[in-house]
C-alpha cells in the first residue's frame, strides 16, 4: 500500500505553532499547505485582529449616518453588511500578504528561532520564486475589494501599503516594531469611516490612534513567547525592551486605547451600548494585565488571542448602539 501522511503526526509538513487539527491538514490538497502556512490560514487570529478596527469604524459610521437628517449621508444596513463582508475578505487578504512579505523578508531570521524555523520558507518546503508568486496573488485579491469603496478609501488603502513594507524591517532598526505592526494592523480604522462618508474626521483618527496602542499591547504579550531566541539573534522588541515592566506599560497602552475609544465614541455622539461593551472590553484586558506571566510562553499566546474577543465586544457593543 502506498505511505500517506498523516497530517495530526507528520510535524515536518507543518509549522510548529500551529494547532494540528485545523481545517488547512484536513482539507486542502498536501501540496497547498506551505501556500496557507505562509498566509497564516491555519492561524486566523491575525486577520482576526486586523478586521476589527475596521468593524469598529465601520459600524462608528454607521453610527453617525443612522443619526443623520441629511440625503447624502443617510444609512443603509445593507450598505453597512457588505462593507462588513468586504473588510473579512480584504482582511484575510492583506494580513496573507503581510505575512508571506514578512517571511520573504525574514526567512534567514526565521531559520534560528525555534518557534519560526518550520515555517515553509526556511525549512525550504516552497521556493521563495513561489512564495512571491503567491503574495502577488493574495494582493490582487486585496486590490480587488479595494476597487469597490469610493475613490478616496481607495488612495487610502493605497496608502497603508509604505508601512506594511517597512513592517518586517522594523525589527532590525528599532526597539519598537510593535509600534509599526500597529500602524499597518489600525489602518481599518480609517478605512470604515472613509468607506461611508469619503473622508476622515476626528472620531477615526482617534479610534485608529487607540487601535495603535491596543496592538503595541498585545503584539508585546506575543513577543514575549520569542525573548530569549530574539536575543541570541539581535532580533528587537517592546517585550525585550519592556522586560519586568511590561505589566506598567500594558497600563498605559490598554489605557491609552480606552481614552482614543472614549473619545471617538463621545465625538460620534453614540448611544449607551457602544459604552457598555468598551467598558467589558478594557475589563477582559485588565483581566489579561493582572494573570499575565511573561515568562510562560504558553500563557502568553492564549492571552494575545484573547484579544479577538475584545475585538469582537467593542464590535458588539457599537452594532446595539444602533439597533437600540
Amino acid at each position: 500500500m502506498p505511505h500517506t501522511h498523516d497530517p495530526l503526526t507528520d510535524k515536518h509538513a507543518r509549522v510548529a505553532d500551529a494547532p494540528s487539527g485545523n481545517w488547512v491538514y484536513r482539507v486542502l490538497p498536501r501540496a497547498l499547505w506551505p501556500h496557507a502556512q505562509l498566509a497564516r490560514w491555519d492561524r486566523p487570529i491575525g486577520w482576526q485582529l486586523l478586521m476589527w478596527p475596521c468593524f469598529w469604524s465601520a459600524a462608528l459610521a454607521a453610527n453617525v449616518a443612522s443619526a443623520e437628517t441629511n440625503i447624502d449621508t443617510v444609512w443603509y444596513p445593507t450598505l453597512t453588511l457588505w462593507h462588513l463582508v468586504l473588510f473579512m475578505v480584504g482582511s484575510i487578504a492583506m494580513r496573507g500578504a503581510g505575512c508571506t512579505w514578512n517571511d520573504l523578508v525574514d526567512y534567514r531570521i526565521d531559520a534560528k528561532v525555534a518557534r519560526t524555523r518550520s515555517r515553509p520558507l526556511p525549512s525550504r518546503r516552497i521556493s521563495r520564486t513561489a512564495a512571491a508568486a503567491f503574495l502577488v496573488v493574495q494582493a490582487l485579491v486585496g486590490l480587488l475589494v479595494l476597487v469597490q469603496f469610493n475613490s478616496f478609501s481607495i488612495a487610502l488603502g493605497i496608502a497603508s501599503l509604505g508601512v506594511v513594507a517597512i513592517y518586517p524591517f522594523a525589527k532590525r532598526f528599532t526597539d519598537w516594531p510593535q509600534f509599526f505592526l500597529g500602524l499597518a494592523f489600525s489602518w481599518g480604522a480609517l478605512m470604515g469611516w472613509a468607506a461611508v462618508f469619503a473622508d476622515l474626521a476626528w472620531p477615526p483618527v482617534l479610534l485608529y490612534v487607540g487601535a495603535i496602542a491596543w496592538t503595541i499591547g498585545y503584539d508585546t504579550i506575543y513577543a514575549h513567547q520569542d525573548k530569549e531566541d530574539d536575543a541570541l539573534v539581535g532580533v528587537r522588541s517592546t517585550a525585550r525592551l519592556f522586560g519586568e515592566r511590561t505589566k506598567l506599560w500594558l497600563v498605559l497602552f490598554y489605557g491609552l486605547f480606552t481614552a482614543m475609544a472614549l473619545a471617538a465614541f463621545w465625538l460620534a455622539a453614540v448611544s449607551w451600548p457602544a459604552y457598555a461593551g468598551l467598558a467589558a472590553a478594557v475589563a477582559l484586558l485588565a483581566w489579561q494585565i493582572r494573570v499575565l506571566d511573561i515568562d510562560d510562553a504558553d500563557q502568553c499566546l492564549k492571552l494575545f488571542k484573547a484579544n479577538h474577543h475584545v475585538g469582537m465586544i467593542v464590535f458588539a457593543g457599537l452594532i446595539l448602539a444602533i439597533v437600540l
